[in-house]
């Protein structure tokens, strides 16, 4: 359909349109404007932006029910045209800015493939630069991105990055196992080494990725995304070019480039699609080369709020009646990557006022939050996390996060803050909650001080959630219905695979929880030292619900899979 720019219509509610469409459910809408209200008040985001960021629409499903609210067609990548003809189109900058891709002319009309075709100005300014009808359709961030480089761009390829390089396999073998520096510089600055780079880093934040893994083996080096807690290979690198490339990351992230026999960490600041991004950088070397792991810190992301990661509701209320606590310790508890430190940040967002000075000291600082003082360690000048807390408690603070327990020093001096009238706030690597009693124990502190200090351990995981667009009912084996009686009658889903969620069935993570408060049983018990499976016992039997059953319950509501809660809480099975 041909429509002058400013002349595009809403027909109906968004909102209103996913209800009929069954794409979202009343109460996640309702929960979708109150964060709206809430957290901006002249509503310069719109509800569908905020729902697909909660998780609750997928970005397909947003986009299909746009089509029908403007009545403009929707538009996948599969259906653009192959290649678009010649034309005096808007820069390749103007374009990624505005996240839109020119079509071609067709019958005198220019046609635009769009992610807000709302958005006045780019409208306005595209009617002025054709002076031909606009011909709109909506498509996918991605879907765009991928066009833009696909039509305009100088999308990398292995052919093209073996162009300019050595074509003799002996002489680059020497070259790579050289310690001329000159040299590896060198190759780190050649242009399509510098494009390959900047492509597998773009492609890792576009699509959600958590670490990017470089890894070095006898005729190859393999690159791998983890995304949603899973790895996946995407790409297989020429064995010749590793030198280069591991170069190449190291220059960027400030690491000693001739230093290959030992581990090194470091940082990057990239900004990437209009986001700024932090990749703590780690090197160790292997049998065949230096293996890189890049974790991607999106500091453009917006911070998760407490009430969205998934607790139960009596989970929730205990959790939240705790952190609004006067003084005390509270530890959240899990293995790495399960969403420890997001728990943490989202918390002290919760609790965050003017009355209240926070401090953090942490190790990296993930999340900014305005009102809050946040110190980053630094070992190599002594800045530790027991040598940084020891200063913290002279600022007075009502409230401070310690980013991880690792010494009895620090659990030391945390839990003497704690008695002294500030809420602390730690992270401990346990299995459950109430492991972590026994683990400060193990550490030497005295059962008197953890008893007196702890009001509440929380152990989590995370869980990956079905794909909304794939979604349909499963029978899983009926040996494993028997095994699991909680979810006898229930209707199990899971995701078919589609291009959404890359064919994996799942899209996003959540958590789930068990929340143990200490009242004066628990107290009783850790001053008796009793056992962690003791005082689990206690804790079940007083109406904590554990990981499994947290687990079952999300099960049943269709947020995830039977398999997915076994593999990340098995040992509860």
């Amino acid at each position: 359909m041909v429509r002058e720019a400013v002349k595009i219509k809403k027909t109906a509610l968004i909102g209103n349109i996913l209800l009929e469409l069954e794409l979202v459910t009343a109460e996640k809408l309702n929960i979708a404007l109150k964060e709206q209200a809430a957290r901006d008040i002249k509503n310069t985001r719109r509800i569908g932006e905020i729902l697909v960021g909660l998780g609750f629409v997928s970005e397909e499903g947003l986009l299909r029910a746009l089509s029908q609210q403007l009545g403009l067609q929707y538009l996948k990548f599969s259906e653009f045209p192959k290649e678009i003809p010649e034309y005096a189109y808007p820069t390749v900058k103007f374009m990624k800015q505005y996240k839109f891709v020119p079509l071609g002319v067709e019958d005198g009309t220019l046609k635009l493939a769009m992610t807000d075709p709302l958005d006045e100005y780019v409208l306005d300014s595209l009617q002025v630069f054709s002076d031909k009808p606009l011909n709109i359709y909506i498509s996918s961030e991605k879907d765009i991105a991928e066009a833009i480089e696909q039509f305009f761009g100088s999308n990398v390829h292995m052919t093209s990055i073996m162009e300019g390089m050595r074509e003799d396999d002996d002489e680059v073998q020497d070259l790579e196992m050289s310690e001329d520096v000159h040299h590896l510089r060198d190759m780190a600055f050649e242009a399509p080494i510098v494009k390959l780079v900047n492509m597998l880093i773009t492609k890792a934040v576009e699509g959600r990725t958590s670490d990017i893994h470089i890894e070095p083996f006898e005729n190859s080096v393999k690159i791998r995304y983890r995304i949603d807690g899973a790895l996946t290979e995407v790409e297989v690198l020429p064995k010749r070019i590793q030198a280069a490339v591991i170069s190449r990351i190291k220059i960027m992230s400030r690491l000693n480039i001739a230093e290959r026999r030992l581990p090194q960490d470091g940082r990057i600041k990239l900004r990437v699609s209009g986001r700024d991004i932090d990749l703590r950088v780690s090197s160790i070397p292997t049998i065949y080369g230096e293996s890189i792991v890049m974790r991607i810190l999106d500091r453009g992301s917006a911070l998760v709020i407490l009430d969205y990661l998934g607790f139960p509701a009596q989970t929730r209320d205990d959790f939240h009646e705790k952190i609004t606590s006067p003084y005390g310790m509270i530890l959240v508890t899990g293995p790495t990557g399960s969403g420890k430190t997001t728990t943490l940040y989202a918390a002290l967002n919760k609790i965050n006022s003017s009355n209240r000075k926070i401090i953090t000291i942490e190790d990296p600082i993930e999340y900014q939050i305005d009102g809050i003082n946040q110190i980053q360690v630094k070992p190599q000048i002594g800045l530790t996390f027991a040598s940084g807390l020891k200063h913290i408690v002279r600022q007075d603070p009502d409230v401070i996060m310690v980013g991880e327990i690792r010494d009895v020093e620090t659990a030391e001096i945390a839990i003497h803050s704690a008695l002294t009238g500030h809420l602390v706030f730690s992270t401990l690597h346990t299995n459950d909650a109430p492991g972590a009693v026994t683990r400060l124990l193990d550490m030497g502190i005295e059962s008197f001080l953890v008893s007196s200090s702890m009001i509440g351990v929380l152990a989590q995981r995370l869980v990956r959630v079905i794909c909304p667009t794939c979604k349909e009912p499963h029978n899983p084996p009926q040996a494993m219905i028997d095994k699991i009686e909680a979810l006898s009658g229930c209707t199990i889903y899971h995701g078919a695979g589609c291009e959404d969620c890359r064919h994996t069935g799942y899209r996003g993570r959540t958590g789930i929880f068990e929340f143990m408060p200490v009242d004066e049983e628990v107290r009783h018990m850790i001053l008796e030292k009793a056992s962690a499976d003791v005082i689990r016992k206690k804790a079940l039997a007083g109406g904590m619900q554990g990981l499994r059953d947290c687990g079952l319950q999300k099960v049943r509501e269709g947020v995830t899979t039977i398999e997915e809660v076994i593999r990340v809480a098995q040992e509860s099975f």
